[in-house]
């Protein structure tokens, strides 16, 4: 039975009542359902965001690391290098057929590191 077949006036404004009514909770229910979608989206968001963050600290951790190594490694080079350089010296001002200039040339150490390792050796 439609609206427009009932003739009785309470009746009619009690089903109009009703049809409010239900159109309210419905859009009730809309909003709470569009409502736990928005933060849902939110939530996910959070979460790749989260994700991502962890990621990306990994990945530059990983990144970080080899590069303390390789800087680590090309110092560690370098230091072998002075200290073959200066044993080399060392060894040359023993035979004491070198001048520092030409010793300096042999090793590329400075002459004064030259003269400054000559000066260590006559103490």
């Amino acid at each position: 039975m439609t609206m427009a077949k009932i003739a009785h006036e309470p009746v009619k404004r009690a089903m109009s009542r009703i049809r409010e009514l239900s159109a309210d909770e419905e859009a009730r229910r809309l909003a709470f359902v569009r409502e736990r979608a928005l933060r849902d989206e939110v939530s996910q968001l959070n979460e790749a965001r989260q994700e991502g963050l962890e990621k990306g600290e990994q990945i530059g951790l990983v990144k970080g690391e080899q590069i303390g190594l390789e800087k680590g490694e090309q110092i560690g080079l370098e230091k072998g290098e002075r200290l073959r350089a200066e044993k080399t010296a060392r060894n040359l001002i023993k035979t004491n057929a070198l001048s520092d200039e030409q010793i300096a040339q042999a090793t590329g150490l400075t002459q004064g590191e030259v003269a400054q390792l000559r000066a260590e050796r006559q103490k």
